[in-house]
């Protein structure tokens, strides 16, 4: 009689899995947002420390870099080393992601969130 009703178990499995991996995803979310990178310039000499959200949360220079003559190179230190932290909080962000979907069967390289 309700023969053609057998999908719907399929849909019930597909939503289930779907709230799951939403609640991953948060829980991930908020994984990353305590997860720190470091990046560093000038031979160690500025280290940026930033969640994998990309968010600045440190900052350390050494302080035998300041001189007024200088200030142009401690200023391109700084940044380097902000971008440097930035961008391995983003590889990083990502090799987190991955390992969450690699058992989801998605296509290779995909990124979440979509």
């Amino acid at each position: 009689m309700f023969k053609g009703l057998g999908g719907l178990g399929d849909m019930g499995k597909m939503m289930k899995a779907a709230q799951e991996m939403q609640g991953k995803m948060a829980e991930l979310q908020e994984e990353m947002a305590r997860m720190t990178v470091e990046g560093q310039s000038g031979a160690g000499m500025v280290k940026a420390t930033a969640t994998l959200q990309g968010e600045l949360t440190g900052l350390d220079i050494d302080p035998s870099i300041f001189s007024a003559e200088e200030k142009e190179v401690v200023e391109d230190l700084i940044l380097a080393a902000i971008k440097d932290a930035q961008s391995k909080a983003g590889e990083k962000a990502q090799a987190e992601m991955a390992k969450m979907t690699e058992g989801l069967g998605l296509p290779p390289g995909m990124k979440l969130p979509f």
